[in-house]
């Protein structure tokens, strides 16, 4: 039963825009009603009625750890006594950004802001202010964050300007982005050349998980990094995601690519409101007070969620196993879903790295947006609901990756596969 959320949600209706604080949580891709949840832990979450499902996004990808890790909760439960804000700077913080200094190649300096918007707003803002341009290029199916540079759709062609995805975008804004196709280097060169001397910024996900989960092809990520330095542009890595999962050094230390810039998210809270952006020293000088590019907030290094990051971060340091655990378990899941798939006789596609994971109802090999959009949307709310039945919580849409923690143990892979299996068949 889910009656709880049910009438939650009819009364949050009532107050906030659809219900919800952010869109995706409504359910609107996949039918039904949103739980609503009240506790987590390891790798189970609980909703108001009381119902527990094993959970395969773990807050979007920063619980590595599981939910309430005790090493976590400790940071942070000796960290309130000391008061929730200051507005003023903390020894932590200087702690954590040597600590991220010391994990990610790229990185040779930090700014802690208070969400992977923000980092990616202020990524570019800096781009523009160093590099003196005013372009950016960005890839269909990347997510950034809702900055208005950041929801434009794409142009026809290299010269055409694309459209705001949203109101409340100025049809300037658009003007200066240019959309290119993930994984097809040979677009990117041609927007480029048909705006010489104008484009700051490329950035991307490395490994794409907001158009579901897909990988770089071989040599695009370099091919990226090659136009970059020959045409003066800065390359920018939204690891918001990626970031100390796929490898202590995210996927730029995994795919042995450096960006200029690199930004960061959730994870570096352990979970708790936070983002980031780090990148060469020269550049980075150029963020007020140090030089003239400005960005600031108040709650920007807040105490808790340093002390909450920089404990999830050490842990991450000081285990590598951690990451040898979470690409086993990865495996074993992939592995698992395409055995039913072929025993089923179904030709789905399956998009894995390491603990990062996407089910594409579609035979198609995804590789971008436009194939990811080929899937059966329909046929994914089916198998969520299925799966959902069966005690899995998964993403609430087809175009999302999964996101696995080292919470899950042997006995929650069998159940998940278990799961996914009997959801498969009820469903084909």
């Amino acid at each position: 039963m889910r009656d709880k959320s049910q009438q939650l949600f009819q009364k949050a209706q009532q107050f906030i825009p659809g219900g919800v604080n952010s869109p995706v949580r409504a359910f609107k891709a996949v039918g039904g009603t949103p739980l609503f949840i009240r506790s987590a832990k390891g790798p189970y979450l609980f909703d108001e009625d009381g119902n527990r499902y094993i959970e395969l996004i773990n807050s979007w990808g920063p619980m590595v750890l599981g939910h309430a890790h005790e090493v976590v909760e400790k940071a942070v439960s000796d960290a309130l006594q000391y008061s929730f804000s200051f507005g003023a700077p903390t020894k932590k913080e200087v702690a954590i950004a040597e600590l991220i200094v010391s994990m990610v190649p790229s990185v040779e300096k930090i700014r802690m802001v208070n969400s992977g918007t923000e980092a990616t707003m202020s990524a570019i803002r800096l781009a523009r202010g160093f590099t003196g341009r005013d372009k950016m290029i960005k890839f269909e199916g990347c997510y950034h964050g809702h900055g208005d540079s950041f929801l434009i759709a794409a142009g026809s062609g290299a010269v055409t300007f694309g459209t705001p995805d949203s109101p409340g975008v100025p049809k300037g804004v658009a003007n200066d982005t240019l959309t290119a196709r993930y994984n097809d280097i040979g677009h990117v060169k041609q927007l480029v050349e048909a705006n010489p001397g104008q484009v700051a910024a490329i950035i991307l996900e490395p490994v794409a998980g907001n158009m579901g989960c897909v990988l770089p092809e071989p040599g695009f990520l370099q091919g990226l990094r090659e136009l970059c330095t020959k045409e003066g542009i800065l390359l920018i890595f939204d690891e918001v995601m990626t970031g100390f999962r796929l490898s202590r050094g995210g996927a730029q230390e995994r795919f042995g690519v450096m960006p200029d810039l690199t930004t960061l998210g959730k994870i570096i809270g352990g979970g708790m409101p936070v983002g980031a952006y780090g990148g060469r020293r020269e550049i980075m000088d150029f963020v007020s007070p140090a030089g003239p590019v400005y960005q600031a907030g108040t709650l920007s290094g807040n105490p808790i969620a340093m002390a909450a990051g920089y404990a999830m971060l050490e842990y991450l340091d000081y285990h590598p196993e951690t990451y040898r655990i979470l690409e086993n378990t990865g495996d074993r899941l992939a592995s698992g879903i395409k055995s039913s798939l072929a025993k089923l006789g179904l030709n789905y596609t399956v998009n894995h790295i390491g603990s990062m994971l996407t089910l594409f109802f579609t035979g198609e090999k995804v590789h971008n947006f436009e194939t990811a959009k080929t899937s059966d949307t329909a046929l994914f709310g089916k198998y969520f609901n299925a799966m959902l039945d069966e005690g899995v919580y998964l993403a609430p849409s087809q175009y999302e990756a999964l996101f696995f923690s080292t919470a899950l143990e042997e006995s929650h892979l069998d159940q998940i596969l278990e799961a996914n299996e009997k959801s498969l068949a009820k469903i084909a």
